[in-house]
Formats: C-alpha cells, structure tokens, sequence
C-alpha cells in the first residue's frame, strides 16, 4: 500500500520548521518523499553533493554508483532553509547532522529512519517506514503515465524488475 498525497503532506506538515530540529528533519522527508532516496543516499549526502547553480544533487547510491538528479524547487528550499537557518556551523562536510554532540557527526542511515518514524507518530499515521515514501514516489508517478522504464531512471534501478515490484 502507499500514502495518499494528504498523508504524505501531514507527513510533512508534522515537522515545526521552527525549531533546527525540525528544518532538519522536513528536509529529509522532503528529499525522500520527492526524490525518492533511500535512508543510506539522504545520510550520506555532502554540501558540495548540492549544485544550486545547476540545479542538481549528487547521490551516492547502491553499488557506489554516483549519479546527478535535477534538484526540484520543493526539496532545494527545503535543503536551503535547513542548511542557511538551522543546521549547525562546524567543519562536518555532511549536510544532515545531530542537532546535540560535539562534534557533529553525520546522521545514520538509521537515524533517517528514526526521523521518519517520529513523523509518522507526530502526523497520527501508522508507522510505515522510510521505503514507504519511495514506493509512494513510484505509485504516483505510474499512475501520472509514466512508464516502468522512466519510473526505473527516477528510482536508480539497474534493472527494470526491480521497478515492476512497485
């Protein structure tokens, strides 16, 4: 099953961008909800990895493939808001970082997921898991006419029966 787009909006709206807390963890959501990352792409994201001026982020995924995607308007503002207002000053290269200890070290894979949990808590939805949002991504986009292969191109599949599973 996948999130309805209202879902996924609460998702989103459960996050008080107010506080770096929750900038941080708007702008991951956003970059899974969006892009359709996995938990491991978004924690290891750099600051040099976002090309504002391209309009384009680098994503180191499976099988250390690195590959550029355009950066969607929604998920640079997002990444802007975060790293310009909140996200803390230190020498870490990492975009996403604790909001406590010093240094800051990047976020886990499993600290993505625990952020996704907590917004899942916070919007009174059932915990799904980080992957929903992916799968969600595919769903919509086949419902929109896209194709399986286009789909597979948006996901960073090597092979089109990993899309078909979607």
């Amino acid at each position: 099953a996948t999130l309805t787009a209202g879902q996924v909006e609460a998702l989103l709206a459960a996050c008080d961008i107010d506080t770096s807390v929750g900038a941080r963890d708007r702008a991951v959501l956003v970059m899974l909800a969006r892009l359709g990352l996995r938990t491991a792409e978004v924690a290891a994201l750099r600051l040099a990895d976002v090309d504002w001026r391209r309009g384009q982020i680098l994503i180191r995924g499976k099988g250390n493939r690195i590959e550029r995607l355009p950066l969607p308007t929604a998920v640079g503002q997002a990444l802007a808001d975060y790293v310009t207002g909140t996200r803390p000053v230190c020498a870490s290269r990492s975009v996403f970082l604790p909001v406590r200890g010093r240094p800051p070290r990047p976020l886990t894979a499993m600290a993505v997921r625990q952020i996704v949990a907590r917004a899942y808590g916070r919007a009174g939805l059932p915990r799904l898991g980080a992957h929903r949002l992916r799968h969600t991504l595919a769903s919509d986009l086949l419902r929109a006419g896209n194709s399986l292969p286009q789909i597979g191109q948006v996901l960073r599949h090597r092979r089109q029966l990993s899309t078909a599973l979607y």
